[in-house]
């Protein structure tokens, strides 16, 4: 049975989708991560990208609103296996190809990681305070 609910109706305020978050939020690796999905579908990661607010375990867990908003949600070859293997309910799935973010997003993965690992050497501020808000919300990943 799935637990995984649709995208939120706008990307969290630490998206790193989002072209208004600051940069250096996230790990190198995390970022690295949004990268693997602008390839051709078949040379695509199989996991789903959930949204980072809540653990991957969690019966609270989401689609990744940037995720599916970035990229064109009909060509994500881990939405596909989803619904295939009963990871995602029909619905989950139909709200994933109609999303459209109400909030700029970049237009592919490797823009918006080469944007959040601009900061990494030296975060601001927001990007620090986001990490710290972060860490408080999630207990399985490591900032």
């Amino acid at each position: 049975m799935s637990s995984i609910r649709p995208p939120a109706p706008r990307p969290c305020e630490s998206c790193p989708y989002r072209k208004d978050v600051a940069s250096g939020v996230w790990a190198r690796h995390e970022y690295e991560k949004l990268r693997r999905y602008d390839v051709q579908t078949a040379d695509q990661p199989t996991r789903l990208f959930q949204c980072h607010q809540a653990d991957s375990d969690s019966t609270n867990r989401r689609l990744c609103a940037g995720w599916v908003g970035c990229h064109d949600a009909a060509h994500l070859l881990a939405l596909r296996i989803g619904i295939l293997d009963g990871s995602l309910y029909d619905d989950t799935y139909q709200a994933a190809l109609e999303y459209v973010s109400p909030t700029p997003l970049f237009a592919s993965g490797n823009e918006a990681a080469d944007h959040g690992q601009a900061g990494l050497a030296d975060p601001s501020d927001d990007a620090k305070r986001l990490a710290v808000k972060i860490t408080r919300t999630r207990g399985d990943l490591a900032i």
